[in-house]
């Protein structure tokens, strides 16, 4: 029984956490024209870690999970993993539409 808990957490974790990615980057292309002066990747870290903490929040509070010191060091963590992902992940899609616009030309 535990173990399709787990699976169904991780499961909810994972589709979380890509949405978690792409409302970052959303969330970076417009706090980043308030904030000139601030580093792109100190800027997205920050707001990933932020946004990835107050998700696992509303989410345990959705499954009324007890929430404990070490689920919130393991949403920073996600956060991190979302950072990472939201400024590489971003650029790479966006070369990849360039090249497939330069390829239907």
């Amino acid at each position: 029984m535990e173990h399709t808990m787990l699976k169904e957490y991780v499961s909810e974790l994972l589709f979380i956490a890509a949405i978690l990615v792409f409302g970052v980057n959303i969330i970076t292309q417009v706090v980043k024209k308030l904030f000139p002066k601030v580093p792109v990747p100190f800027l997205v870290t920050a707001l990933s870690v932020t946004v990835t903490v107050a998700a696992f929040l509303a989410w345990a509070a959705v499954r009324e999970m007890p929430i404990l010191w070490y689920n919130i060091a393991a949403a920073m963590v996600l956060g991190i993993f979302v950072a990472y992902a939201a400024m590489f992940g971003f650029d790479t899609f966006r070369q990849a539409i360039k090249k497939l616009k330069e390829l239907s030309k």
